[in-house]
């Protein structure tokens, strides 16, 4: 039978990194530059694309969007980490769990999709380069982004939605810096059953499907670059993947590190600190990965720089 206490939770402890006093001035610093620079450097992308009129293409159309996304991903969970760490607390509301889960789900989900449609923009430049502006029209890869975005409201929507079902007793501590669906599901005191069920399938569904997609286009992109005569086509040809392959190799290595550090050791706090690595590392490497391996992004952030200080 629920007692009382199960269905009237108002809030959670964010347990975080650690408990010493003495690292979290150490936590804050490092954080905040962390968020600071992924701010920052994917802003800086977004404003590079869309002053320069030569970068409005689809692979910077996703790229523009992939970094929105980021700033959103990282918005999410850094703030409201860095505010407890100065103000000595670690105290969550249930609205503010709920939604920080939905918000998680909606951009990490976003993330995978436009990934994978990134490898699909670069599969049709490469192997059908004289059809990639009749396939890739404005109205077709603007209706890839609407698509990517109705899929994943709908996906956490579902997620946040069948959290509220779920009764919580006592143990309100959540060994992380912020609410995660699988720590929150554990938590629960009530029948967990038909919500493992769902983010189980929605996992192999939105992350394993865009996977196997994702290397589809690149075994034909492969294909492909194989096919070409020179040397210096092969070479360009492959540099125009080169950045996007950095990103999925990162993104969804760091994804399983995180599975395999949790099932390895059984610990949430490793796995709460191998998380950092898909939640802040990779969309703070982004914007380098892109401005650094692409010489396009390269002129137009100078173009930038040069214009600001005009």
């Amino acid at each position: 039978m629920e007692t009382d206490n199960a269905t009237r939770i108002s809030e959670f402890l964010l347990l975080g990194f650690s408990e010493e006093p003495a690292l979290q001035p150490l936590i804050l610093g490092l954080f905040l530059s962390m968020y600071l620079i992924t701010v920052f450097g994917n802003l800086l992308i977004i404003l590079a694309i869309t002053s320069n009129f030569h970068l409005h293409t689809p692979m910077y159309f996703f790229l523009s969007n992939l970094s929105f996304i980021d700033i959103c991903f990282t918005s999410t969970t850094i703030p409201k980490m860095l505010w407890n760490i100065q103000t000595q607390s670690k105290v969550i509301t249930y609205e503010g769990c709920i939604t920080q889960i939905y918000f998680l789900i909606l951009f990490a989900v976003l993330d995978i999709f436009l990934l994978t449609v990134m490898a699909y923009d670069r599969f049709v430049a490469i192997c059908h380069p004289l059809h990639y502006m009749v396939i890739m029209n404005p109205w077709f890869y603007r209706l890839l982004v609407l698509m990517s975005w109705i899929l994943s409201v709908l996906n956490s929507s579902l997620h946040s939605l069948m959290m509220l079902r779920l009764s919580f007793c006592t143990n309100l501590e959540i060994p992380h810096f912020f609410c995660e669906l699988n720590q929150m599901i554990q938590l629960a005191c009530s029948d967990t059953f038909l919500n493992n069920m769902v983010m189980y399938f929605a996992a192999v569904l939105l992350a394993g499907g865009p996977f196997a997609g994702i290397m589809y286009s690149y075994s034909k992109i492969v294909s492909c670059i194989r096919r070409i005569s020179s040397a210096q086509g092969k070479y360009k040809a492959f540099y125009t993947c080169a950045s996007h392959l950095s990103i999925v190799s990162l993104f969804y290595c760091t994804m399983l590190g995180v599975y395999l550090s949790s099932a390895a050791t059984h610990s949430a706090h490793s796995s709460a600190t191998a998380s950092v690595m898909y939640s802040l590392v990779t969309p703070m490497l982004n914007p380098f990965i892109y401005s650094l391996r692409n010489k396009d992004m390269k002129r137009a952030l100078k173009a930038l720089f040069v214009k600001g200080t005009v």
